[in-house]
């Protein structure tokens, strides 16, 4: 289990097969209805993918994710993708950061620096985290055709034999968002001896009967919102978690389907004024898409919504995580249950802020505010590495 030094590099014929397809893109029609009403805009999309096709540079990217080190690792029959930081400071906190989909460790570009380095951008060194940020497996640099497919629970055992068995720390914090969010909380459950806490800018929550009985103000608020996702968007979630490989056949041929596919959740989980890109920039999206292009990974990952909706809830009905947990809530958030329901599932909640900007990508939209607070919920916990 020793890693591997690793660089990416894209090879220049699969780049240009990706501006072959997408100079052939064959477009559907705009149906009635305002842009956007009923999934991507043909005209964002005919614009965003002339952009990709003759003026996105996707080895300025490449380069980006090449500043930081990376790794690669044989575990549980995959060959798994890493970056790992080392913090500057007197003793840096080991923090396993964990993205969802359809993310990627691109992601975390301008957030790990804030994390490993604080003293360079006016913080305090003894703040200082050495960052860990696997890809997923089955997600971009973390797959090969063929390989085993992940669902959360396998995701956090693997992520906690990275840890401690391959580099080394009995004891780490732990992050996430979307599915890094259920990673992070399954290893609160399922491996609370190595996590001295968790932090979540998304809760993974499962509906609760008790708060349909008699629900609070702010129960009702969650409680209208989610009959509004579950009527309105979710979609994705059905098809993904039903009838992946169907829909991986469309997205893994035509780069143009699989930018609508992503841009479309850009849009509607970022806080933008319309234009998804006013909340991430577009060529940041078009880094994120075009990793998933070249590794042809977008099947694969599907495959935690497949077993979502295939096995029981990851932290196990009647249970709870009883580590420590922080949580950050952005007002453009998919969904924000409020810290009562939050806490049936969650026994030990110690930080709890709301921010008045910012949604789904908060690593990308809100980088210094997301390592604030991150900062601010670790740096209690540290006497307990």
């Amino acid at each position: 289990m020793t890693p591997t030094p690793f660089s990416l590099h894209v090879d220049d014929s699969v780049l240009d097969d990706l501006r072959r397809r997408l100079a052939h893109t064959r477009w559907p029609d705009e149906p009635p209805g305002p842009a956007w009403s009923t999934g991507t805009s043909l005209a964002y999309m005919q614009a965003l993918v002339e952009h990709w096709r003759t003026a996105f540079n996707w080895r300025e990217h490449e380069a980006v994710l090449n500043q930081f080190r990376q790794f690669t690792v044989p575990l549980a029959g995959i060959d798994l993708h890493f970056i790992h930081e080392p913090g500057q400071g007197p003793a840096p906190l080991p923090l396993l950061l964990s993205h969802g989909w359809p993310g990627s460790v691109f992601e975390f570009r301008r957030l790990i620096p804030l994390l490993t380095d604080p003293a360079r951008f006016g913080g305090d060194p003894a703040d200082a985290f050495t960052v860990v940020a696997p890809s997923l497996p089955g997600f971009t640099l973390s797959f090969k055709p063929g390989q085993p497919r992940f669902g959360v629970e396998e995701m956090a055992d693997v992520f906690a034999t990275l840890m401690t068995d391959v580099l080394g720390y009995p004891r780490f914090a732990a992050q996430g968002g979307d599915w890094g969010a259920f990673v992070s909380s399954r290893l609160g459950y399922s491996h609370a001896e190595k996590v001295i806490g968790i932090h979540l800018n998304l809760l993974a929550v499962r509906r609760d009967p008790q708060m349909l009985q008699a629900p609070t103000v702010e129960e009702r608020r969650f409680l209208d919102e989610l009959n509004h996702f579950l009527k309105e968007e979710t979609g994705y979630q059905a098809i993904q978690g039903t009838k992946p490989q169907t829909l991986a056949f469309g997205l893994n041929d035509s780069p143009a389907g699989l930018a609508a596919w992503i841009v479309e959740k850009f849009r509607s989980w970022t806080d933008n004024d319309g234009d998804p890109a006013s909340a991430v920039p577009r060529d940041e999206m078009l880094a994120n898409i075009t990793l998933y292009w070249a590794q042809g990974a977008v099947g694969s990952s599907f495959w935690p919504y497949y077993a979502r909706l295939h096995r029981e809830w990851s932290v196990p009905a009647g249970k709870t995580v009883d580590v420590p947990m922080g949580y950050v809530e952005f007002p453009r958030e998919i969904l924000r249950p409020p810290r009562s329901v939050a806490a049936r599932q969650y026994s030990d909640i110690r930080r709890w802020t709301t921010q008045p900007k910012g949604g789904h990508f908060a690593a990308l939209e809100q980088p210094e505010v997301l390592a604030h607070e991150i900062r601010e919920f670790f740096r209690p916990l540290r006497s307990r590495g």
